[in-house]
């Protein structure tokens, strides 16, 4: 009799234990690596506080070293949730039936790609890209990421469009810094003597006097696109529990911590849906980056 006591205590014990365990589950997202990592991981530590608050479950953000990680993190269900960028989150999405685009920030309903130029080259700002064919002809040109929406995808599209050439014809040499900062302080250095970058990154920099505005000047501004976005997987209820969707996107959409939203920069958080970034998906189906 005691013997079986002991076992239904343990067997009950064990139910109690994978019950908890189950309920306190980890909410895990990641973001693209758009800037230095040390910026990125102070940034989304504190998103990852205020979330596990809002949401009372363990919320942990980690963190990629390319934007096809991001993809690759999220498609995996490695990650539930991920701040991706127009292309990326396209990109995710496709690859992921059910996922939802849930908030952007105010800035991601227009947001721009800058051109920017080495001051030796002498090249001056214009408001027509077209007009700056014969300065920009045979120069050396960054993009950022491959997978990057402002330093690569769009930037890519007007080049192709203005000048009716891919960009590795019309420059004499086209490389990938890999961020936007990177690509910021390559043009700024000398090292290409064009590139194209988000503009929050540039204002950001200009703002806080990070930038030798004698050696690196803005000399075009792409029209406005959609961009940023939080993504969400479509099974979250399934695992965190009825709502659990919509409470997320309540939380992000209700972020008012100033000092964190700077941090992006973004001036808060507004609804999103996967329609808003169907001109990102057909501009990267028409130049080749999507099948």
């Amino acid at each position: 009799m005691a013997l079986k006591l002991i076992r239904k205590f343990v067997a009950s014990s064990l139910l109690f234990v994978t019950a908890a365990s189950a309920s306190a589950e980890t909410f895990v997202f990641t973001a693209i690596p758009d800037e230095d990592e040390t910026r990125l991981v102070e940034r989304f530590r504190g998103v990852a506080d205020y979330l596990s608050e809002q949401l009372d479950v363990d919320v942990r953000y980690i963190p990629v070293k390319s934007y096809a990680a991001a993809v690759s993190a999220f498609r995996n269900n490695q990650v539930q949730l991920a701040w991706f960028g127009g292309l990326s989150g396209v990109q995710a999405r496709r690859l992921v039936p059910g996922s939802e685009a849930i908030a952007q920030g105010v800035e991601d309903e227009a947001f721009q790609t800058y051109f920017i130029a080495n001051t030796s080259t002498g090249i001056d700002p214009a408001e027509d890209l077209a007009s700056l064919e014969d300065q920009l002809r045979g120069k050396t040109f960054t993009f950022g990421s491959k997978g990057s929406t402002s330093g690569r995808l769009m930037p890519e599209f007007h080049i192709r469009e203005t000048f009716e050439e891919a960009p590795e014809d019309f420059f004499a040499r086209v490389g990938f810094s890999g961020n936007h900062t990177r690509t910021l302080r390559l043009v700024e250095a000398g090292t290409y003597e064009v590139g194209a970058l988000n503009f929050q990154v540039w204002e950001k920099e200009l703002e806080n006097g990070n930038i030798d505005t004698n050696a690196v000047q803005v000399i075009w501004e792409t029209p406005a696109y959609p961009d940023y976005q939080w993504t969400i997987r479509g099974d979250v209820n399934e695992r965190f529990g009825d709502g659990f969707k919509e409470r997320v996107k309540e939380a992000l959409l209700a972020l008012d911590d100033q000092e964190l939203l700077e941090s992006f920069p973004r001036s808060g958080f507004i609804p999103a849906s996967n329609e808003d970034y169907e001109p990102i998906r057909k501009t990267a189906e028409e130049i080749g980056i999507l099948d």
